[in-house]
């Protein structure tokens, strides 16, 4: 592709993955987004929760200075508390609910775009009343979202059999779920991420075709799947060109050809396109951020 970049994406970065020692709201949150808001190349980011107030004033004033998109991901506030907002156990749907709608205050406050979360784990014998409650909450969250201004919300999709074990899942039923929830509410849709297709058994055509029209937001990433006996096997977002890793630079520019195909990369509303990668072991962020870049770079010369 000879046209910039920037002219069909806004490319991001999910700073608690990067930084996975903020990933509860606390740490070096402050020290290490100011990284990325003197990054020109980023021009968005995905936070999810800071606990403390004046830190996330501090940040909020910061990106705003830097003059970058921010989209709050919830997925955190959920894998870190247990919560599962499918659960059947009404008790518990409603306390996992409850927390992300604190989430959407938050991500409200610090004037975000978006809104991000994950299905729950489910039981394949009450998998109906799991989908049946996933729907409900979800319905519950836009309403949410919807009463206190513009935000987008979307579900991000997962693996269903190997790691998080979530319900959506396997694109088929992340469509039938996507259609039955965007009826009511437009400000719905799917983050799809290239480091879970692979976990979830498709390839980028199977996972991207049947949901390209309810496709809001898009990370790119790496995961291990071969075995589980291999270092950074399953959702860990191990760095482009991990040892037995599935997807580097061909991965990435077959999923941005896709992603072009469909219209979901186009110049008259540039979407989020955000890395999602993790140092693994003792790897320095700052390296396996710079890697990521490189990648993106050359993909897209590709494309």
């Amino acid at each position: 592709m000879n046209e910039p970049l920037y002219k069909y994406m806004k490319v991001g970065l999910v700073h608690f993955m990067a930084f996975p020692e903020t990933i509860k709201g606390e740490g070096p949150v402050l020290e290490t987004i100011r990284k990325l808001a003197t990054d020109e190349y980023f021009t968005a980011i995905e936070i999810t929760t800071i606990k403390d107030r004046t830190t996330r004033q501090r940040v909020k004033k910061m990106l705003e200075t830097a003059h970058m998109t921010v989209v709050y991901g919830a997925q955190p506030r959920l894998l870190t508390n247990g919560l599962n907002i499918n659960d059947l156990d009404e008790g518990a749907r409603q306390r996992a609910l409850a927390n992300l709608k604190e989430g959407i205050d938050e991500a409200f406050e610090m004037g975000a775009a978006g809104f991000s979360f994950l299905s729950g784990q489910y039981q394949e014998a009450t998998k109906e009343a799991a989908y049946a409650a996933l729907v409900q909450s979800t319905k519950e969250i836009c309403a949410y979202a919807r009463s206190k201004g513009n935000m987008k919300i979307a579900l991000e999709v997962f693996d269903y059999d190997v790691d998080k074990k979530s319900l959506i899942g396997p694109a088929g039923l992340a469509l039938r779920y996507a259609r039955e929830v965007r009826k009511e509410y437009a400000n719905f849709g799917l983050m799809v991420d290239l480091s879970h297709i692979p976990l979830i058994h498709e390839t980028i055509e199977e996972s991207l075709l049947p949901v390209k029209d309810y496709i809001i937001h898009a990370h790119l990433g790496n995961c291990v799947v071969k075995s589980p006996d291999l270092p950074g096997y399953g959702d860990v977002h191990p760095r482009f060109g991990f040892p037995n890793g599935e997807n580097d630079v061909d991965e990435v520019v077959h999923y941005l050809r896709v992603l072009l195909e469909i219209g979901f990369l186009n110049p008259e509303n540039p979407p989020i396109v955000s890395f999602e990668v993790k140092p693994f072991g003792d790897e320095d962020p700052d390296v396996v951020i710079a890697n990521a870049k490189r990648v993106l770079n050359e993909a897209w010369s590709r494309v």
